[in-house]
C-alpha cells in the first residue's frame, strides 16, 4: 500500500534526506513551508501524516498547526522535527499526544523507517510507545544528561568494561541500552540478566550453560547467556549478588575472553562486552569480603552513577507524560493528559522507587481516570499526602526540614513558582522564603517552567 506524507518546514534543504528516505520506502511526499498549505492539504484528506518542524512561515506557526489537526483530524499521525530541541516543546507536545518528537540529522534515515513502520501497522503502537528513543534522552537535570552524555558519546564507542551503580528503579538498564544503542554493536544482541532474580542454583547455568547429564534434570544441552551475547552486548544486573564461584569464572571470561559450559572442560571463545550495574557499594563488599577485589577493578574501568528521582525532580513531569502516552497507547485509551494538581503532587513526592515506581503509579493512573484527564483522585493516596513517607526513619530535625521543604515546594508548584504570591499564602516575609528556597535548593525557575508548559498543554481546559 503507497502512503502520502506531508512535510512542513521553513528549510526545504533540511528535509532532503527525509524525503529521500521516504522514497526509498515507497511513500511520497509533498513539501510546504507554511501551517496554512499544509493544513489545506491535509484536510482534504489525501494524505496519511504530517511531519513539521516548530518554526513555520505564514501566521500558523508549528505549534498551532499540531493543536488543529489534532483536534479537528483525529488519528492523523503527527510527527515533530525540529532543529532547535527543547525539552519545553518536548513536553508540550507529548502533553497533545504526537507521535514522536525527532532531532533533525538524528539518524533522520531510522526516522523515516519508524514513520513507515507506523503508517503500515496502522497505528498500532508508536515511537512513544517503546523504550525512550536513545538519541533524545534528554534530562533536564545537569548531572543526569552528563552521564548520558558521557555514556552515549564517549564510552559507547570503546569497548571498555562498565559499571553502572544507582538505587533501583533509576534507569540503570534504559543507561546500558543506550550505550549498546549508540555503540558499534548496535546490531548484535543485547542479553540482560537479573542476579538477584535467579536462584543461586541456577544461576551459572543461566550464564554459562550446561551440558547434556551435567546434573540431575540436564535432559538437554543449554546455550548460556554469554554465548547467546557473543559479538553484542551482556548487561549483568544487580552484580553484588553473584557468589564466589560464580565471581571467579565472570573474572576469566574478562581477562580470556572464553567460557566452559558446566559438565564440560571445553572451553568455548565469548566476544562480548559487558556492562554490569548495581545497587549496592562494591567497594565497601570487597573491604568486608563479600566481592573479589580483583573483578570489582576489572569491572570498573568506567564507572558512571545514576542520581536518583529525588534529587531530579525537574525529570519528574517529563516522564510522567511519556508513561502516560505509552500506558495509553499499550491499553488503547484516548488521548490523556495530567492536571495541574496532579502533576503538583507528582513533582512534590520523594518517589523512593525511582522511575519504575513513576513508571507503575502512571499505569495505575492511566486504567483508573475515567476521562481524558488524570487527577489526584486517579494517584495513590501516599503521592498525595507524601508526608508520612518523608518522616520514616528520621531523627526529628531531618524529619522538619524534609516536611518544610516539601511543604514550601508543594506551595510553590500550586503557585506556579511565584514566590510573592506564594509567601502571602504560606504567612511569611518573602526575603524569609527566598532564603528557605536557597537553603533546600528549590529550583522555582523549573516550577515556572512547568507551569507555563502545563498552561499551553491544558488550554482546553480554560476554553
Amino acid at each position: 500500500m503507497s502512503f502520502k506524507v506531508i512535510i512542513s518546514d521553513s528549510d526545504s534543504s533540511s528535509a532532503d534526506v527525509l524525503v529521500a528516505s521516504l522514497a526509498d520506502a515507497g511513500v511520497d511526499t509533498t513539501f510546504c513551508t507554511t501551517g496554512e498549505e499544509a493544513f489545506a492539504l491535509l484536510s482534504e484528506g489525501a494524505h496519511d501524516a504530517l511531519v513539521t518542524s516548530v518554526f513555520l512561515d505564514g501566521d500558523l506557526g508549528g505549534k498551532e498547526l499540531v493543536r488543529r489537526v489534532l483536534s479537528d483530524l483525529p488519528g492523523l499521525p503527527v510527527f515533530i522535527w525540529t532543529d532547535r530541541p527543547s525539552v519545553t516543546d518536548a513536553f508540550y507536545f507529548a502533553q497533545l499526544g504526537v507521535d514522536a518528537y525527532q532531532i533533525k540529522g538524528e539518524d533522520d534515515a531510522g526516522f523515516a523507517e519508524s514513520i513507515c513502520e507506523l503508517l503500515e501497522s496502522g497505528r498500532v503502537g508508536s515511537m512513544f510507545s517503546n523504550n525512550l528513543p536513545f538519541s533524545q534522552y534528554r534530562s533536564q537535570n545537569a548531572a543526569t544528561a552528563d552521564v548520558f552524555r558521557t555514556a552515549v558519546g564517549k564510552v559507547a564507542q570503546a569497548p571498555t568494561t562498565v559499571l553502572i551503580t544507582g538505587e533501583s528503579g533509576t534507569g540503570k538498564e534504559l543507561l546500558a541500552r543506550s550505550i549498546h544503542a549508540a555503540s558499534a554493536r548496535a546490531d548484535k544482541p543485547f542479553v540482560a540478566v537479573n542476579c538477584g532474580a535467579l536462584a543461586e542454583n541456577l544461576i551459572e547455568s543461566e550464564l554459562f550453560g550446561h551440558e547434556k547429564g551435567a546434573f540431575t534434570g540436564a535432559s538437554d544441552q543449554r546455550i548460556g547467556r554469554f554465548e547467546a551475547a557473543s559479538g553484542g552486548t551482556f548487561f549483568l544486573d544487580e552484580a553484588g549478588d553473584l557468589t564466589p564461584s560464580v565471581q571467579a569464572k565472570l573474572l576469566r571470561v574478562l581477562q580470556e575472553h572464553v567460557i566452559e559450559r558446566i559438565g564440560s572442560n571445553t572451553e568455548i571463545p565469548v566476544e562480548v562486552r559487558i556492562i554490569a550495574a548495581t545497587n549496592q557499594n562494591l567497594k565497601a563488599l570487597v573491604k568486608k569480603g563479600r566481592f573479589r577485589e580483583d573483578l570489582y577493578y576489572r569491572l570498573s574501568v568506567i564507572e558512571l552513577e545514576l542520581p536518583p528521582l529525588r534529587e531530579r525532580a525537574e525529570d519528574i513531569p517529563g516522564l510522567a507524560v511519556y508513561f502516560v502516552h505509552k500506558f495509553r497507547k499499550r491499553i488503547g485509551r484516548a488521548r490523556q493528559v495530567l492536571s495541574r494538581d496532579a502533576l503538583a503532587a507528582l513533582h512534590a513526592y520523594s518517589w523512593p522507587g525511582n522511575v519504575r515506581e513513576l513508571a507503575n503509579v502512571m499505569e495505575r493512573a492511566v486504567v483508573l481516570a475515567s476521562g481524558d484527564r488524570i487527577d489526584t483522585a486517579d494517584l495513590p493516596k501516599e503521592i498525595c499526602s507524601p508526608i508520612p513517607k518523608l518522616m520514616a526513619d528520621r531523627k526529628l530535625r531531618e524529619a522538619r526540614e524534609g516536611f518544610e521543604r516539601e511543604f514550601i515546594l508543594r506551595a510553590l508548584t500550586r503557585h506556579s513558582g511565584n514566590v510573592s504570591e506564594t509567601s502571602s499564602i504560606l504567612g511569611i516575609a518573602r526575603k524569609n522564603l527566598q532564603e528557605k528556597i536557597r537553603r533546600y535548593d528549590i529550583d522555582v525557575e523549573s516550577l515556572r517552567e512547568i507551569a507555563r508548559q502545563n498552561k499551553e498543554g491544558l488550554a482546553s481546559e480554560d476554553a
